[in-house]
């Protein structure tokens, strides 16, 4: 992929945790844009070596508390039901992107999140309360990560959301997304990042900035 403006903000290493679609375009986004990526699955870093052989001499396989560790910005970007299951020490002080969202046939009911008293992100800070956790590339597919970006300015650029509790996470998903191809929009804390969720106007459909923002003012919070 074309790189639209490199963005390192003093950090080299971007930490995945998750190698699954999100995760594995994620970091061919990073690489193209000049970081190193260290990639964790579930099953073991030896699983992965068709998918770094793949993404290049700038990625490595690792355990989830490897990549954390190793990393200065982490992608935390598993399936919701595991999210507990993140490393949190590794972790502390750092910058961590969530990409999850909940599917509760998959993950099972979270009464919190059913009941619109919680959102996703804010149970990931929750469980990493020294972390900077911030949404982001949660409701885009894929494969647009790596196709659909465009240099800023071009008329209908692409934008995608994000949301965080800290300004400098907020602010580091904003360049980064510049950097992939995308516009921002910051929904503001935490709280509010359910308006792009599963099942919402914004929710994986290709919108420019102020398409975006009219879907988000149209989200309405929906119980499982």
């Amino acid at each position: 992929m074309r790189s639209h403006r490199t963005v390192r903000l003093s950090m080299t290493t971007i930490g995945i945790i998750g190698a699954g679609n999100i995760g594995s375009q994620v970091a061919r986004a990073a690489i193209a844009n000049g970081y190193d990526v260290v990639i964790a699955n579930s099953r073991g870093p030896e699983t992965l070596a068709d998918l770094v052989s793949d993404l290049g001499p700038k990625a490595r396989a690792a355990t989830a508390a490897e990549a954390a560790a190793a990393a200065d910005v982490a992608v935390v970007t598993v399936p919701f039901k595991a999210y507990d299951a993140i490393p949190v020490e590794p972790l502390a002080g750092k910058i961590v992107i969530d990409t999850n969202n909940y599917y509760w046939e998959r993950d099972g009911h979270v009464p919190a999140l059913d009941e619109g008293r919680a959102t996703v992100s804010g149970l990931l800070q929750e469980h990493l309360p020294t972390s900077h956790v911030a949404k982001g590339f949660n409701h885009i597919m894929a494969s647009d990560i790596t196709t659909a970006g465009l240099p800023a300015g071009t008329p209908g650029r692409r934008a995608l959301a994000t949301a965080s509790d800290h300004a400098d996470a907020a602010r580091f998903v904003t360049d980064l997304y510049d950097a992939f191809g995308f516009d921002t929009v910051n929904l503001g804390p935490l709280a509010e990042s359910w308006r792009v969720e599963r099942d919402q106007p914004a929710y994986v459909v290709p919108q420019d900035r102020d398409e975006l923002v009219a879907n988000l003012a149209r989200a309405e919070r929906l119980a499982a």
